[in-house]
């Protein structure tokens, strides 16, 4: 799916998905047990997000203390923050959504899943990662075909106009 159909999917399509299923649930149960239920989600989603966002930042810094790069504890950071995100947006589906997100076994699940489908597109070629900046040992990362040519790229070597502070860049032909 291209760039343009997942936007519609966000902010069209799902909203209307979203809006026919409060209307279902509020007929089924009436209009105060509907809206208790949207006020309650929001709630105790931000106080999830919250719980979450702290014990996620400790283990973040904890990680960093001890040496360590924090990759885990950055992929929860984020996964914290979108499942905030979706509890904050009315809506039974993106409750759900974040509710996944907030709670470390399906967050893990979840990460596992979409880190499985990157590595898929990345081996087939729909998606290209570019590493920029210098790698351990002094190595650059760019227009190398191997090892031997990692090594003999000068370190501060980078393609021109990229800039290595960037980090790493990610192109999808889906865009």
């Amino acid at each position: 799916m291209n760039l343009l159909g997942r936007l519609a999917l966000l902010f069209v399509i799902l909203p209307i998905l979203e809006l026919m299923l409060l209307i279902e649930v509020g007929q089924v149960f009436g209009l105060l047990p509907t809206l208790t239920l949207v006020l309650f989600t929001g709630v105790a989603g931000a106080w999830l997000a919250r719980a979450e966002g702290m014990r996620v930042f400790f283990q973040f810094q904890k990680e960093l203390a001890t040496g360590k790069l924090p990759g885990q504890a950055m992929l929860d950071g984020i996964s914290v923050l979108v499942g905030g995100a979706f509890l904050l947006t009315p809506g039974i589906l993106t409750d759900f959504a974040g509710f996944s997100l907030l709670f470390p076994p399906t967050r893990r699940w979840l990460q596992r899943r979409i880190q499985a489908s990157v590595e898929k597109q990345a081996a087939d070629g729909s998606v290209r990662v570019v590493a920029m900046g210098s790698f351990g040992g002094g190595m650059g990362g760019f227009g190398a075909s191997s090892v031997e040519d990692f090594q003999r790229r000068p370190p501060d070597a980078s393609p021109p106009g990229m800039d290595p502070s960037k980090g790493i860049v990610i192109e999808s032909d889906d865009a």
